[in-house]
């Protein structure tokens, strides 16, 4: 029991059964489906795109091929009870963060954003109308919100069995701080950075609906986001380049944009600043381009080691002509995350990065793909590191 000034409980209450369950526990996996389908059917739920992904994701049968994918859990165990610190600018993550935790047979407390988006909205009331049906789902799982208040937090990682722990790296290093059990196990997703790749040979023989799918793509991978997930794309690299397939590439983005993106004010005189900063300041910057309030597109005269500063939020970019991978590989640290590609030979990229042996990049996965989050994240393996194998012999 959890009574603290200042916690408001927007699902379940502060007595949590923190008993572990198996993994991809019976129960949790029916929960889960029937969730997925109220989401599916909700005319709310259905308006909003990260939660119709997330429904999509918690499919019977997307569950049924996961564990058919883990192999052998008949020896594993959650580990208790598993804190999550989720991401305020990311409105369903609270939800993935969570989903992942249920699976590995853990209990579950779970810090909402501070903002009231309307999909947390709407994905609670929805849970609000299936949890009842399953009580072991129910005493086992809260959701909570407070300011931020490090005794509050502490409270609640005295208690922890696991974290999940989704922010930046000062949030991590604070975090890390707080007393926890001796058991406890952290997994940490810090701040990092992921660039798409592009071939200009196969955007230049693209025909004019392949045209139209990546731009919409890459749209959902940025500006559906405001570029703040940390699998958005901040550098475009480009292979074999050519001016005007460039061009056409981002005409078709442009267009998407105006049909599609809404550009808050406060975004707009935020990204204005930053071009104007780079544009006076930054000696890396060659070509500055704008298509209105839109589209900002910042070219770069060479890859250098601090390229990671190099962020934009509501359709800003940054680009480069590659000449070759290995002129990526020479300034990638352990801070990116992902390379979006198209036209790439993803089978070769991967041997190359595995054998250059670089200490970054996670995921490499289609224009489109970037926000689609899964139980291997940042490298880590989530069901397995948030749950205990109980050998024999």
């Amino acid at each position: 029991m959890i009574p603290m000034n200042g916690v408001e409980y927007v699902f379940g209450s502060g007595q949590v059964t923190a008993a572990p369950l198996r993994v991809f526990d019976a129960e949790v996996c029916a929960f889960i489906a029937e969730l997925s389908a109220k989401l599916l059917s909700s005319p709310l739920a259905r308006a909003m795109p990260d939660l119709v992904a997330l429904a999509f994701w918690g499919r019977k049968a997307n569950l049924q091929k996961l564990k058919e994918e883990f192999g052998d859990s008949a020896g594993r165990l959650g580990r208790g009870l598993c804190f999550h610190i989720t991401p305020s600018n990311i409105p369903v993550n609270f939800a993935f963060s969570w989903l992942f935790s249920l699976l590995a047979g853990n209990a579950n407390i779970v810090r909402l954003p501070g903002r009231k988006f309307p999909q947390v909205e709407a994905f609670c009331a929805v849970l609000a109308g299936v949890v009842r049906a399953y009580p072991e789902v129910e005493r086992r799982n809260t959701f909570v919100r407070y300011p931020r208040d490090n005794t509050i937090t502490a409270a609640f990682c005295a208690g922890a069995d696991v974290r999940m722990i989704w922010g930046g790296d000062a949030t991590i290093t604070t975090l890390r701080s707080l007393p926890t059990p001796p058991r406890c196990v952290d997994i940490t997703f810090a701040d990092r950075y992921s660039v798409a790749l592009l071939d200009g040979k196969a955007v230049g023989e693209a025909d004019a609906e392949q045209i139209l799918r990546l731009a919409e793509n890459f749209y959902n991978d940025t500006y559906l986001m405001d570029q703040n997930a940390c699998s958005s794309p901040q550098l475009i690299l480009w292979q074999h380049d050519d001016a005007a397939t460039r061009e056409r590439f981002w005409d078709a983005v442009a267009e998407c944009a105006e049909k599609k993106y809404e550009l808050q004010d406060a975004v707009a005189v935020d990204k204005y600043t930053a071009l104007c900063a780079d544009a006076v300041s930054n000696r890396n910057a060659v070509k500055v381009r704008r298509r209105g309030n839109l589209l900002y597109r910042v070219e770069l005269e060479r890859l250098t080691s601090d390229v990671v500063a190099c962020r934009g939020h509501g359709g800003f970019f940054y680009e480069y002509a590659l000449r070759d991978w290995h002129e990526l590989f020479a300034v990638v640290t352990e801070k990116f995350q992902t390379i979006t590609c198209f036209g790439v030979d993803a089978q070769a990229l991967r041997d190359a990065i595995v054998a250059a042996g670089l200490r970054g990049i996670d995921r490499i996965v289609p224009v489109g793909k970037a926000m689609d989050i899964g139980v291997v994240w940042d490298g880590h393996e989530l069901i397995r590191e948030a749950s205990r194998l109980v050998i024999n012999g």
